[in-house]
């Protein structure tokens, strides 16, 4: 019984195997059927569990879509290996083109009284001062641009490569007024690498810099940073003053260096920090490409750098001023002055215009403007968008040379009269431009240029005086002028501009 039991036993077990086994075989032939689709849902049921016994609601409920956040088109390092990217590829490529400059003036020092005595010392002694700055190669042929400040006055500038190559540097131009100079260097046809030229009309603020030079001399130091601002006009280092600010270190040395991009392309020279303690505080200033391209066109080309002029005067626009133009924030600068027959008035601009751009940048103040015109050839169209009226439109202006005389038609006076000893020239839109004068100043009259020392004008008159009137006669030509001193005349009544203050008097020889 015992083994009839247990043989009872095997054969259920063996009769519950097969039928799950034939279950099994009939629902995977079913399966099929039922997954076919016809456009409505015939996804078999989930199996009931735990979850869905408990919450009911929850196993209904279709999951939530994902939300996906839109990327940025700049990738910022997720990984070690990303965080580890270094810029040296492109430091070797772009350090070459950056040089160091040193140059050598001779100055008379004079000795004191005890040097003299007890050391021999002569009364006048001539020392030779050493300075530092740096230097980019724009052409294979040996052309650098640097900061006109950096050779200011010297004798001599030697250059030297990254490299360790050295030669002497021939000044081919220096303009003060955008602080920038043109060298040239013989390399007996030995092509130089060069850094490109970058359109900085496409910088941003935010972009990735590297500014390479020679702080304090201790040789090619490359620093990285962003670039902070654009368009910096309240800087005061030059009358074209439109600046890329970076907070890569710059410091003394780095003056004509370079300011690279990620493509290895010139943004700007480095020029000017601001600081309290003379070292780099995470400001500093670098002068854009486009007007450097201007100034080396110009010194290749012809040597003498020749400012464009508009022909106009005009002020910032206040928030008050913006909104009376129907404008929601201060934009743009109004004209104030038209000068006569200039480029401004032949395009038909008028007094009261607003313009809010050049060449579809925006415009903030005056310096702007002025720079915006001056990256471009005399001769070439500037397109101004103008509103007049409230209703906004392009007007093309011809930039052109300022006209008038230029320093040099400056005329030294001679003969007894007071004005013996001064250097005039004829007040003009290209004197006051090479001056930073102003070239609406009202009336007209002669400019004293210089005054020569131990002569009697020394004694009446300061360069920059603008004199009106002699004798009771308008003097607009250096011709009336010399018309006037030709009488034989005691007295001279005199009316002069001096600091914008208009001062009358007598003088008696």
């Amino acid at each position: 019984m015992l083994h009839l039991r247990s043989m009872t036993r095997h054969a259920s077990k063996l009769l519950a195997a097969a039928f799950f086994a034939v279950l099994a075989v009939l629902t995977f032939a079913i399966l099929p059927v039922f997954g076919q689709t016809d456009g409505e849902d015939h996804r078999p049921a989930p199996v009931p569990s735990v979850v869905a016994d408990l919450f009911p609601a929850a196993a209904e409920a279709p999951p939530e879509p994902l939300q996906v956040l839109p990327q940025p088109a700049e990738v910022v390092p997720l990984t070690s290996g990303e965080i580890t990217l270094t810029f040296a590829p492109l430091v070797r490529m772009a350090s070459p083109a950056v040089v160091n400059l040193y140059t050598a003036r001779t100055v008379s020092a004079a000795a004191t009284p005890l040097e003299q005595l007890m050391y021999g010392v002569p009364a006048q002694t001539r020392q030779v001062q050493n300075s530092l700055g740096s230097g980019v190669i724009v052409s294979p042929e040996g052309v650098i641009v640097t900061n006109s400040h950096v050779i200011q006055g010297a004798d001599s500038i030697r250059v030297v490569l990254s490299d360790r190559r050295e030669y002497p540097a021939e000044l081919i131009l220096a303009d003060a007024r955008t602080d920038l100079a043109v060298l040239r260097i013989d390399t007996s046809g030995e092509p130089l690498p060069v850094l490109p030229f970058a359109d900085t009309r496409d910088a941003e603020v935010g972009d990735l810099v590297l500014a390479i030079g020679n702080p304090f001399g201790v040789g090619q130091t490359v620093t990285n940073g962003i670039i902070s601002a654009t368009a910096r006009t309240d800087v005061g280092v030059t009358d074209y003053a439109f600046f890329i600010q970076t907070d890569a270190a710059v410091n003394p040395g780095n003056s004509g260096g370079a300011l690279i991009n990620t493509r290895g392309e010139l943004v700007g020279v480095n020029t000017a920090i601001y600081s309290r303690t003379g070292t780099s505080a995470g400001i500093g200033f670098a002068i854009p490409a486009e007007m450097v391209k201007r100034v080396v066109d110009a010194a290749v080309n012809g040597g003498t750098f020749v400012r464009p002029w508009l022909g106009l005067a005009a002020q910032s626009v206040s928030f008050d001023m913006a909104r009376a133009q129907g404008l929601n924030r201060p934009l743009g600068v109004m004209v104030t002055e038209v000068y006569p027959d200039g480029p401004a008035e032949q395009a038909g601009l008028r007094r009261g215009d607003l313009v809010t751009m050049i060449d579809g940048r925006e415009v903030f103040d005056e310096k702007g403007l002025r720079f915006l015109a001056a990256v471009r050839n005399p001769g070439e169209r500037a397109e101004l968008t103008v509103l007049r009226g409230g209703r906004p439109q392009t007007i093309a202006v011809t930039v052109q040379p300022p006209p008038g005389a230029t320093e040099a038609d400056v005329v030294l006076l001679a003969g007894q009269s007071v004005f013996n000893g001064a250097r005039v020239i004829e007040l003009s839109p290209r004197l006051a431009e090479e001056n930073g004068l102003d070239p609406f100043t009202k009336g007209s009259g002669i400019y004293v240029h210089s005054v020569t020392r131990g002569t009697i004008s020394r004694n009446y008159f300061r360069p920059g005086d603008i004199i009106r009137e002699v004798n009771g006669r308008q003097t607009r030509t250096v011709q009336e002028l010399q018309s006037v001193l030709g009488q034989d005349a005691r007295s001279w009544e005199i009316e002069l501009e001096r600091n914008g203050r208009t001062i009358r008097g007598t003088v008696r020889t």
